[in-house]
């Protein structure tokens, strides 16, 4: 039997993915394909964390009539919506979750404490990180690249509405070009719309590399399992 290439990773959703179609609100359909998903991946032994967005309900960034740091928690209550939408459907499938929220909210979720997550990753048990770092002005992909290297993941797999990185927007450009492999440094130096930098750089620092993948079915368990899908950043390009 093939073994997984990790043992323990970080997914990162983007509450855009939650929304499907939309963008906005949750499309359930699409959660249960998610959580079917890290179903399989769990079934084969791979420890499972996730970050979640909740730019399918508010973007802290995008808002005009507030302040950035007022903003910045309003999207971080939003990850938290999510993340318990995340949590139902993956115990309906009776995988044992814990939310653990970097604003305390005793009532719905624990605390982040970094050695309880691990503890729960060992014994199986799926954690979802709600409300980003519990700071403004830092995004949920830095959250996932602090989470990743809090708990010693060993790649962050981050799941978007594109098959991988270009090097300018396929949408726009037809002739866009799609790396296989790229460095932390390229994505940075061409302003790369991977992750943000603060999260490309805490990446590159701890030498945890990114997978960039289409979030379509199937997809998670083969970036789990070191398929060439997507794009990887690292440190160097393989050759």
């Amino acid at each position: 039997m093939v073994k997984p290439k990790y043992k323990r990773v970080i997914l990162k959703l983007s509450g855009e993915a939650l929304g499907g179609e939309k963008g906005f609100g949750i499309d359930w359909q699409v959660v249960e394909t998610i959580c079917e998903e890290i179903e399989k991946v769990r079934e084969l032994g791979v420890e499972v964390a996730i970050v979640v967005g909740g730019g399918n309900f508010f973007r802290g960034r995008s808002a005009e009539h507030i302040d950035r740091a007022t903003a910045d928690y309003m999207g971080m209550l939003a990850t938290v919506i999510n993340s318990l939408a995340l949590q139902s459907i993956l115990e309906k499938r009776g995988i044992p979750t814990r939310v653990q929220s970097a604003i305390e909210m005793r009532q719905i979720a624990e605390p982040y404490i970094r050695r309880r997550a691990i503890r729960h990753l060992e014994k199986g048990r799926v954690v979802i990180f709600a409300c980003g770092t519990g700071n403004p002005f830092f995004s949920t992909d830095t959250a996932a690249a602090l989470r990743a290297a809090e708990i010693d993941a060993e790649a962050i797999l981050l799941a978007k509405k594109v098959d991988g990185v270009y090097d300018s927007d396929p949408k726009k450009n037809p002739n866009a070009k799609k790396y296989d492999f790229i460095t932390y440094l390229d994505v940075i130096n061409q302003r790369l719309e991977v992750m943000d930098s603060t999260a490309t750089s805490m990446c590159m620092d701890n030498e945890i590399p990114i997978l960039v993948f289409e979030l379509a079915k199937g997809n998670i368990l083969k970036a789990v399992m070191g398929e060439n899908i997507g794009t990887i950043v690292n440190v160097k390009e393989a050759k």
